[in-house]
């Protein structure tokens, strides 16, 4: 699947988990990303999408 939002771009991030005990370990943060049907210059087309821009309305969804 693809790990980058069609519409605003947005990739996994990296960080750091912190444990109680403060050590440190890499960690990444992932885009909740969905595949669609989504309304791309009036045709229906799938395009991986984050919820993000689902629910801001930024996708018009194909029904």
């Amino acid at each position: 699947m693809a790990r980058k939002c069609d519409v605003c771009g947005k990739t996994p991030r990296t960080g750091h988990l912190i444990s109680h005990s403060h050590i440190r370990s890499k960690r990444v943060f992932a885009p909740n990303i969905q595949r669609v049907r989504a309304i791309v210059d009036g045709s229906p087309v799938r395009i991986y999408v984050c919820t993000r821009c689902l629910r801001s309305g930024k996708v018009v969804r194909a029904v």
